[in-house]
């Protein structure tokens, strides 16, 4: 009998982090889902609701006691993904981006917490049962690490730089217990949270000329935690039809 693999995934709610169960599921994956929203009564999925862990990921210090939780539910204690999706871009007046002025130190921690330490603490909480699923961490980082962009702030930016390097800190420092870890920067995705302008954006510096799906950036996920991408380790994939070139 074949064993069941597992994943665990952050920012599930909605976008890219919706499109990445619905695939994994499609394919025989058990998830468990993170969220600091509760259960959706909207979702289709019965099985969900048992599989779904509400918890706010800018609460640092309780990012033990989620471990805890996840580790109750691994079955064999065997953790074969975790994707790190969750993250907060927070806007000032009438969705307008905030640069380094309008930023406060509040703000500052809220976004840092949610988009990049609680990603390292999570690893460190998890590492034992990712080393027995023989593991594969994938963070999404964003176009926004690597470029300034015109919706995204200088916190969000911040952050991701940060998730990216940190990517390849885990990359390094875990490759010897067989655990992987490679990132996955989107560019313009077609969800519900885009900015006003977002259209005029894609004509001009897209190549491709159009938006990306969330379910092109749920395969290269998927493709990132099978065998077929066994020999990467510390990469950042650019998802954005060419917009980074």
């Amino acid at each position: 009998m074949n064993e069941q693999l597992i994943m665990l995934l952050t920012g599930a709610s909605r976008g890219i982090g919706h499109a990445t169960v619905k695939l994994f599921q499609e394919r025989g994956w058990r998830i468990l889902t993170v969220s600091r929203l509760p259960f959706s009564e909207d979702c289709a999925c019965p099985a969900a609701r048992e599989s779904h862990i509400q918890a706010d990921l800018a609460q640092i210090d309780k990012i033990d006691d989620l471990a805890e939780e996840v580790r109750s539910r691994l079955p064999a204690g065997k953790l074969h993904a975790l994707v790190n999706n969750a993250g907060i871009s927070p806007k000032g007046p009438n969705q307008s981006r905030l640069g380094v002025l309008g930023t406060d130190s509040r703000t500052w921690t809220q976004v840092l917490h949610v988009n990049l330490v609680s990603t390292a603490l999570l690893v460190r909480g998890l590492l034992p049962e990712l080393e027995l699923g023989k593991g594969s961490i994938v963070n999404i980082t964003s176009i926004a690490g690597a470029r300034v962009h015109p919706f995204a702030g200088a916190a969000y930016a911040a952050s991701k730089a940060g998730l990216a390097a940190l990517t390849r800190e885990i990359a390094h420092e875990f490759a010897g217990q067989g655990v992987r870890a490679n990132a996955i920067a989107p560019g313009e995705i077609e969800t519900s949270i885009l900015s006003d302008g977002t259209d005029k954006l894609v004509s001009s510096q897209v190549p491709m000329g159009r938006l990306g799906d969330p379910s092109e950036i749920a395969e290269s996920i998927y493709f990132l935690c099978t065998p077929a991408s066994s020999y990467i380790n510390g990469a950042e994939i650019h998802i954005n039809g060419g917009q980074h070139v």
